[in-house]
């Protein structure tokens, strides 16, 4: 995997450090069923319960950029798109949300970075895909 896409890769899991963080601080947790009940499977405490899945969620990320995609490991591509799909779903997801109020949904702030990230990893996957073949 180039560079290029290894750099956008680690953007997109700081994007979705960023948005964790917006989800937590606007109670995500609190106005999505969803992420109420996982947050409830990890802990009785909503808040922790949140905290503890989107920490965890992050800290994969960091895993998957540092063990797999940075050191340019067999199923690099694989996760990378793994997460492509996951946080541009997560990003549209979030402003159909914010749409359908007419107005701010947590989340929504920090969703286009997700999608930003998304869709240029998106298109420089196949791209590297096709130079290293060369």
């Amino acid at each position: 995997m180039k560079l290029r896409s290894q750099s956008l890769f680690l953007g997109l899991i700081l994007s979705q450090a960023a948005h964790s963080i917006e989800e937590y601080c606007f109670r995500l947790y609190d106005v999505l069923a969803p992420a109420r009940f996982i947050s409830s499977i990890v802990s009785s405490n909503l808040a922790l319960g949140f905290a503890i899945v989107n920490i965890a969620l992050v800290l994969f990320g960091l895993w998957c950029y540092l063990a797999r995609v940075r050191t340019r490991h067999p199923s690099a591509r694989s996760w990378a798109w793994f997460w492509t799909v996951l946080e541009a779903l997560n990003g549209t997801g979030h402003l159909i949300l914010a749409a359908s109020r007419g107005g701010y949904f947590p989340g929504a702030a920090t969703a286009p970075f997700l999608l930003g990230f998304s869709v240029l990893l998106g298109v420089t996957l196949p791209q590297a895909d096709e130079r290293e073949r060369v």
